[in-house]
C-alpha cells in the first residue's frame, strides 16, 4: 500500500533513473509527446496500463475514468474530459491506435449490472456515467439469463467495452481516420484472475488471447 512517504521516495527512483547520469529520454519530449498509442482504460489501481504492458514515459496516451467508458458524441456544452482528450490524440497528437481496455472485477460494471433505474442509490455521478453501457447490461441480461452472476458480470465487462467501441464512431474524427487508413481501434480485456490478456476478434465475435 503506497503512503505519502513511499510516493516521494518512488519519485526519487524515477528522478535518479531518467533525470540521473542518462536524461535523454526526457530530453527528447521538450518538443511534445511521442505516444502513437490511446489507451482508453479504467481507473482501477489493479489495472495500469502502462505497468500491464510495460511501458516507458511518452509510450501511451492514457485516458482512464470509471469503467473505461467512451460517451457517445455530444456537443451539449457540459464538460466532457474523455470526449476532450480523445481529441486531442485523433487530432493534434494523430495517434494510429486507439485501444479500449476493459477487466475483470470491474467495480464500475458491477455498479452499472446492479444498478435498478427506480432505486435511490444516492450516487450523484457514477450511475450516470456508467449508463453509458446500459445497453451492454441488456443484452447480456437478454442473452446469459441462464448463466452464473459472476458469467453475466464477465460478459457486461466485455460487452461494455463494445459499445465504447462503437461509440468512437460516433467521433467525426475519429471515423474519418479510420476510413482514411489511418487509426485502426481495439477492444482489450484483461483478466486479472489469471494474468491473460484478451483481445476483441469481430470476425469471430468474441474475446481472445492477444497473439504477437
Amino acid at each position: 500500500m503506497a503512503t505519502i512517504n513511499s510516493l516521494i521516495t518512488g519519485f526519487q527512483r524515477f528522478k535518479d533513473q531518467y533525470f540521473g547520469d542518462d536524461s535523454r529520454l526526457y530530453a527528447g519530449f521538450k518538443d511534445g509527446q511521442p505516444a502513437k498509442t490511446l489507451m482508453i482504460s479504467c481507473c482501477d489501481s489493479r489495472v495500469d496500463p502502462a505497468i500491464l504492458t510495460d511501458c516507458s514515459p511518452g509510450d501511451l496516451f492514457t485516458i482512464r475514468n470509471v469503467a473505461n467508458l467512451v460517451p457517445p458524441y455530444e456537443a451539449d456544452g457540459h464538460y466532457h474530459g474523455t470526449s476532450a482528450a480523445l481529441e486531442y490524440a485523433v487530432n493534434a497528437l494523430k495517434v494510429e491506435n486507439i485501444i479500449v481496455m476493459g477487466h475483470a472485477s470491474c467495480g464500475g460494471i458491477k455498479a452499472l449490472w446492479e444498478h435498478e433505474d427506480e432505486v435511490d442509490t444516492g450516487t450523484e455521478f457514477i450511475h450516470p456515467w456508467v449508463s453509458i453501457a446500459d445497453e451492454a447490461r441488456a443484452k447480456i441480461k437478454a442473452e446469459m439469463a441462464d448463466t452464473t452472476e459472476a458469467e453475466q458480470l464477465r460478459g457486461c465487462e466485455q460487452a461494455a467495452i463494445l459499445v465504447s467501441l462503437e461509440n468512437l464512431l460516433s467521433f467525426d474524427c475519429v471515423r474519418q481516420q479510420i476510413e482514411a487508413g489511418e487509426l485502426t481501434i481495439h477492444g482489450w480485456y484483461f483478466d486479472m484472475h489469471v494474468g491473460e490478456l484478451l483481445s476483441y476478434k469481430p470476425k469471430e465475435k468474441a474475446f481472445s488471447p492477444v497473439k504477437i
